[in-house]
Parts: structure tokens; C-alpha cells; sequence
């Protein structure tokens, strides 16, 4: 598939984990995006000195990326909202987990609002006044966690952070009238706090580390970025900034991160989407495979079917080909991340385990999609994965472990 074309199917805007709303305009944007080239920065907003390369490889014996968690398992997990670990749906899931090769959940501890899903008693976290008691107990639930010997990974939800931007606009976009910019997503609009301000970043950090003081041996971050179509409104907008480019800015956050979470020894994850393998990185939004992929253990595409176009890896309908799609994703991620060597992470995809009945021509997801595409990971020696629903909802009577091979590849 040519660049151009990928380019065009690039969407990293207003798809959602569940439901994605592409627009003619976005498939515009993402083209121009994709042509532009990711430009290396210093690599801490605190050095002024010129850092490397984002896709440079050390020797062999000058790193090693030491892995945090070296004691961790195989990870295969499901996601929860704080809603479901924090209520009577918990009971469910960890029947599931406990009746098959699960063994891990993903966890939100900061939501897609905004808001700090459980009490803390952080003096530095309590001044922003984010925190929703959603979780009613998390010492509780963390000790459940434990009993089962489930493997806890928490959620972070970086710069999609509606709650804070209305709180504090200095930290987040601001339209020339003065007003908080939103993205105009209905029924309720998001805003993003502002990746160039340090503030920011010791903000989301302060809440992992309150994460891995509670016992999550993992830190997810998702919406690590910009907003979408940013390079069209970067202009207009009022918001500190300074000579970085937003890959630059993006990728240092990630550094910054993982620097500050590595000592207390959990790991750094990163969610991204699947099509960031497949094409060239996106200047706009901020997001590079490598560049973000570097600094992290453990790097997440999201490389569901459903969220990929017409003639992507020679499938009419990618969504119907549970297979063919993520072995086509994994080999490219594979490729892509060749150029980073020893830095290379620990790759966990996201894998679709939903119907996308928004879809024109789509299939309904049950045990034989969810295998396909298990085994499919399997085959390009990737064994550990996240299964999305956003209900958490999950299949039932899935093999979690290899499929049997005499099954139908589709």
C-alpha cells in the first residue's frame, strides 16, 4: 500500500477505543500530517543540550533496557473502568480472569474525563480538587487484586483531561475570544491541558506515582498527544509553547515519565494506535511509533479491525478479517521498530474483543474473532496482549493460549 493511501487512513483524532467518527476533514488532516518528518529535540525540557536521534540505535553493550518488573508474567489482560473495579461488576471479571490464562486488568485511575477515580490523600493532588470518589475503597480492591494473583495495571489518561482544563485554562488551549477551546465532540466536547507545560507532566507522574504507592505494578498513559487536527488550530490558539516540536515535547513527556516511575520499580506503558506502525509519524497531534516507543517497557497499539480502513493489508473489510489484520499490524510493527534497537519494548497490543455494529459491513465478535486474532499475534511471536471492550464485556469460552491451527485463519 502506497504512502499516500495509508496516509489518508491514518486517523489518530476522533477515533475512540469503541466507537471511532471519521470525517472527510480528518483524512485531510492526517494526510498532510503523515508527510511531515518527525525532528529530534533536547531530550528533557530542563537540558539545553542536543539530544540524539529519536530513531538512532545505541551499540549492543553501551544499553540495555532494563526492564522494572523482570518478575512479571506473560501479560494477558482485560480493561475496566473505574465504574466496574469499583462496583458489582468486579465479581465477574475476576471470575473470568480466574477461570482462564488471564491475568492481568487494566485498571482506570485517572478516566477520560479527567477525573482521579479514587480518595487520595496527596496534598499536591487534592489542590487540583480532581479526584472522584469512584473507586469506593482502592486499599480493598487492591487487596482482592492480590488475593487472586491478578497482575494490576493502572490507566492514566494524560492530556484528554477535560476536568483540569476547565479548572485551570492556563494549562490547557485557549480560543482567541478567550474562551477554553473544546473539541466539539458531542454530547459533551473534550478539552486537552497543554503538553509543553512541566506543570502538566508532574501532575499525570504524581498520580502514577500515587498508582504504584497503592501496588499497580504498571502505568499505562493514554492520549499521549495533542489534539486532533492540532496543526490546523496551533495558530489560532492561545498556549505557552516553546521551541520544540510537538513529537519532541510528546516523546520528552514519555522520557520524563519513565525516568521518574523506573526507581520505584513499576513499568512504563504507553497506548497508541495501531496505524502509527504503518506510516510515517504525525506532526501534528505529536505522535511518533519510535520516538514514543523508546523510552517506554511496554508499548500498546491498538490495532483493532474495526479501526482500520478498506484496502489496508489487501482486506475490503479489515473488520472481517480478525487475522489477516493484526498479522499485517504486527509485522509492520515489527519493521518500525527495528530502527530503535536495543530500545526496542515489550510489545502488548490491544486487541478487539467488541462488535463494531457502526460499521456498513462489519461481523459480530465472539470466541472465533477473539482466537483469530490471538493467534495471529502468536504467529509473529507476540504473546502477550489487552482485550477492549468499553462495557467490559467480555467474550465468553475464549482459549486465551494458542488456537488450534487446523481453524479457519479469519
Amino acid at each position: 500500500m502506497g504512502v499516500l493511501l495509508a496516509s489518508l487512513l491514518f486517523i489518530l483524532g476522533n477515533l475512540s477505543a469503541d466507537k471511532p467518527a471519521i470525517t472527510f476533514e480528518q483524512l485531510a488532516q492526517a494526510a498532510v500530517a503523515s508527510k511531515q518528518q518527525a525532528v529530534q529535540q533536547p531530550a528533557n525540557p530542563q537540558d539545553q543540550q542536543k539530544g540524539s536521534e529519536a530513531n538512532s540505535q545505541p551499540s549492543a553493550d553501551s544499553f540495555v533496557k532494563q526492564d522494572p518488573q523482570p518478575e512479571a508474567p506473560i501479560v494477558k489482560g482485560i480493561y475496566s473502568t473505574a465504574n466496574s473495579a469499583g462496583g458489582a461488576k468486579l465479581n465477574s471479571l475476576i471470575k473470568l480472569i480466574d477461570e482462564t490464562d488471564l491475568n492481568s486488568i487494566v485498571i482506570d485511575l485517572k478516566d477520560d474525563f479527567g477525573y482521579i477515580t479514587f480518595d487520595t490523600d496527596n496534598p499536591k493532588l487534592k489542590s487540583y480538587g480532581s479526584s472522584k470518589k469512584i473507586i469506593p475503597d482502592i486499599h480493598q480492591l487492591m487487596d482482592t487484586l492480590k488475593q487472586h494473583n491478578i497482575y494490576p495495571i493502572a490507566r492514566i489518561v494524560a492530556f484528554k483531561d477535560t476536568v483540569l482544563a476547565k479548572k485551570r485554562p492556563d494549562l490547557s488551549f485557549v480560543n482567541p475570544d478567550g474562551s477554553l477551546w473544546n473539541n466539539g465532540k458531542k454530547p459533551n466536547p473534550d478539552s486537552f491541558v497543554n503538553p509543553y507545560m512541566q506543570e502538566v507532566w508532574e501532575y499525570n507522574v504524581e498520580v502514577a506515582k500515587e498508582a504504584a504507592k497503592l501496588g499497580f505494578k504498571e502505568i499505562q498513559f493514554d492520549y499521549v498527544r495533542f489534539p486532533e487536527g492540532f496543526e490546523k488550530k496551533a495558530d489560532k490558539l492561545k498556549y505557552s509553547s516553546d521551541d520544540r516540536k510537538r513529537i519532541q515535547v510528546v516523546s520528552d513527556f514519555v522520557k520524563y515519565a519513565r525516568e521518574q516511575l523506573n526507581p520505584l520499580g513499576v513499568r512504563t506503558s504507553v497506548d497508541i494506535f495501531g496505524y502509527a506502525a504503518s506510516v510515517p509519524a504525525a506532526e501534528g497531534i505529536g505522535q511518533d511509533f519510535n520516538a514514543i516507543s523508546k523510552y517506554v517497557d511496554v508499548i500498546c497499539p491498538m490495532v483493532y479491525p474495526s479501526h482500520y480502513s478498506a484496502g489496508w493489508f489487501g482486506s475490503k473489510v479489515p473488520d472481517t478479517e480478525p487475522y489477516k489484520t493484526i498479522n499485517g499490524a504486527m509485522i509492520d510493527t515489527h519493521k518500525k521498530l527495528e530502527a530503535i534497537g536495543a530500545y526496542k519494548p515489550i510489545i502488548r497490543p490491544w486487541i478487539q474483543d467488541f462488535t463494531a455494529s457502526w460499521l456498513p459491513v462489519h461481523i459480530t465478535y465472539g470466541k472465533k474473532e477473539v482466537e483469530a486474532q490471538i493467534r495471529a499475534l502468536e504467529d509473529n511471536h507476540i504473546q502477550q496482549f489487552l482485550l477492549w471492550n468499553a462495557t467490559n464485556r467480555y467474550t465468553p469460552g475464549v482459549n486465551y493460549e494458542r488456537a488450534d491451527q487446523s481453524r479457519d485463519k479469519s
